[in-house]
């Protein structure tokens, strides 16, 4: 009798637990209001998955139908306590736990103007990115990263053996030291043209116009000293 008694007891509380762990899941035990978003695909959304908004545990996705051939109805239960937050024009999308988690349903967050959602609405949706897509975008890009450091070391090689222009500029002494020979040449250019300039200010015909020159700037700056502030 104590071994039936203990029996029924412990089966008793598993029933209880079970019931609270449901109803926790369902909130059977918390208010909630119903809403309705329509996808052309789910991308895997299954019933019991989580509602996030904000990054928030609201919700769980409660049934999802097939209304015709581009339309599949997902009714959401949502907590009552989220519901001033999320407004008329928020959008459903679906996400994942990771790229390659558990789907969640987010409902993201709408304009401050607009009023907040009632039980039944309906909200506006965006269709979900497959996960093959981006897995496939991914692979382009690895593809595309391949070819381009094929390339950088097949320039590298090339300037490491001396072929091309570059690896003639880098590794041909002649060349850089024509260069340095030209820069030299531009610096004493430069000085010739500043000592002849001085000649020209020296030459007796040149010397009225210089002079006049320097006095115009002189009395653009004695103006600009004397101008009143506004």
């Amino acid at each position: 009798m104590v071994r039936l008694g203990l029996f029924i007891t412990a089966g008793f509380v598993l029933f209880v637990l079970a019931i609270f762990l449901i109803g926790r899941q369902k909130h059977l035990f918390d208010p909630v209001i119903v809403l309705r978003a329509n996808f052309k695909n789910v991308s895997g959304l299954q019933v019991g998955d989580n509602i996030r908004f904000s990054g928030i545990n609201v919700g769980t996705v409660d049934n999802i139908n097939i209304l015709n051939d581009t339309t599949i109805r997902v009714d959401m239960i949502v907590k009552k306590s989220a519901q001033p937050f999320i407004k008329t024009d928020s959008k459903a999308t679906i996400g994942s736990e990771g790229i390659i988690g558990a789907r969640i349903l987010i409902i993201t967050q709408g304009s401050t103007e607009a009023r907040y959602v009632k039980n039944g609405s309906i909200l506006n949706s965006s269709e979900p990115i497959e996960t093959d897509a981006i897995i496939s975008s991914l692979s382009v890009t690895a593809g595309n990263l391949q070819v381009i450091s094929g390339q950088v070391a097949e320039i590298m090689y090339k300037i490491n053996n001396g072929n091309g222009t570059l690896a003639r500029l880098i590794e041909d002494s002649s060349i850089s030291e024509n260069l340095n020979q030209m820069i030299i040449n531009l610096k004493k250019g430069s000085k010739g043209l500043n000592e002849n300039m001085e000649a020209a200010k020296s030459n007796f015909l040149l010397r009225g116009y210089f002079k006049k020159k320097e006095k115009e700037k002189e009395e653009k700056a004695k103006d600009g000293k004397e101008k009143p502030d506004n």
